[in-house]
């Protein structure tokens, strides 16, 4: 199998990456002005206005009016939202991965995963506002502590479940069986020597969707698994294979899950004291009844989605020291360097990840050293 660079496939990664990281602005700036607008032409309030009249007069409903008219706000706010940007995720989800030969997907599969993935995510979503209003009108100024608190709970449970209740509704996963039984056994003797339980090696389908190849260390506790797209055992050699899945131990020794969720921890809460502070004062200017008002959303969206981006490159940087850590650990621990640079040509060549981005671009956005960087790294320490 070829394990060198294909110039012309890097081409491709660096007009990909760029399309990509303008399609993540056009979205962004989509995203400040719809916020912006409903604020500043008086939609939120008028909506908020209409929904209580609606549903306390027309409807004469009293107890639980509040978590209606929050859950109409967010179903006709979101719901526009969504419309009005369906044909850009259409070509940024759809079109432009075909464009590059990069998914493997029909149309109707496609529109069957954004089905299904509305179904997940609107009623989670939902969940946890109505839970972050119920904070605002119970806790008064001290709310931003208890949706700090609760989002912890909910990641920790998500991460728990999400490989036994939600990403089987995506892809289907079936133990390795015989058919690869020395890669699964070289698998778990890694798993073992990283000291790391997991419920086995499972593949799924992932050439269903794209081309590209990926392997993961999923779920806490007792859900934890490997699982292997079937792409990556298709295109990869055993060793490579070995080298991948090193590198994701390499978290799970470096402690890296409890390290990185005690991080987002702190990050989330710091950002939602000063969203509290921030919102306070657009209570003020907007003439909003209070932070509970559910017509100050888009305020809170606009102080969140500020923070985010403000901090992105702070979060970035600590992603790639751990990342940096991981690589270290599967060189250390599985002594093939070679295996792990042609591993990373290959996903280079077949994921079309872009070996040497400009600097602003990665300080911005890579969450990941650079390809580039993790196949030298290899390729000095073989030698």
């Amino acid at each position: 199998m070829e394990t060198t660079l294909d110039p012309e496939k890097q081409k491709q990664a660096k007009e990909y990456s760029r399309i990509n990281r303008r399609l993540w602005l056009v979205d962004t700036l989509f995203g400040v002005a719809y916020a912006l607008a409903w604020l500043f032409l008086g939609w939120s309030i008028s909506l908020r206005e209409w929904l209580h009249q609606l549903v306390t007069v027309n409807w004469s409903l009293t107890i639980g009016s509040d978590w209606l008219i929050i859950a109409l706000y967010i179903a006709i706010f979101g719901g526009i939202s969504a419309i009005i940007n369906l044909p850009l995720s259409y070509y940024s989800g759809f079109v432009l991965p075909h464009r590059f030969g990069q998914s493997n997907q029909s149309l109707k599969d496609w529109v069957v995963d954004q089905l299904k993935g509305l179904a997940i995510g609107a009623p989670l979503g939902l969940i946890m506002l109505e839970l972050m209003y119920l904070a605002l009108r119970l806790t008064g100024d001290a709310w931003w502590l208890w949706v700090a608190g609760g989002l912890l709970l909910f990641n920790i449970l998500v991460s728990n479940l999400a490989p036994v209740l939600i990403m089987p509704l995506f892809n289907k996963y079936v133990p390795l069986g015989d058919e690869h039984k020395e890669l699964e056994e070289r698998l778990l003797a890694l798993a073992k020597r990283a000291n790391t339980k997991v419920k086995g090696v499972f593949k799924f389908d992932m050439s269903k969707r794209t081309k590209a190849a990926n392997a993961a260390l999923t779920g806490l506790g007792n859900t934890r698994r490997i699982i292997l797209g079937d792409t990556l055992i298709t295109e990869f050699t055993l060793d490579e294979i070995e080298t991948v899945l090193a590198h994701e131990l390499g978290h799970h020794v470096h402690k890296d899950i409890p390290f990185l969720i005690a991080f987002g921890t702190v990050s989330t809460t710091l950002s939602l004291f000063i969203a509290s502070l921030a919102l306070d004062s657009a209570v003020s200017f907007f003439s909003f009844t209070s932070p509970a008002d559910i017509a100050a959303l888009p305020a809170l969206m606009l102080i969140l989605t500020t923070y985010g981006l403000l901090t992105s490159p702070i979060n970035n940087a600590i992603s790639r020291w751990r990342e940096n850590m991981a690589d270290d650990y599967a060189l250390s621990s599985t002594q093939k360097g070679e295996a792990f640079a042609s591993a990373f040509t290959r996903l280079a060549n077949q994921n079309l990840g872009e070996i040497d981005p400009e600097k602003w671009v990665v300080f911005m956005f890579y969450s990941h050293p650079p390809l580039g960087e993790r196949i030298e790294k290899a390729k000095r320490f073989a030698a």
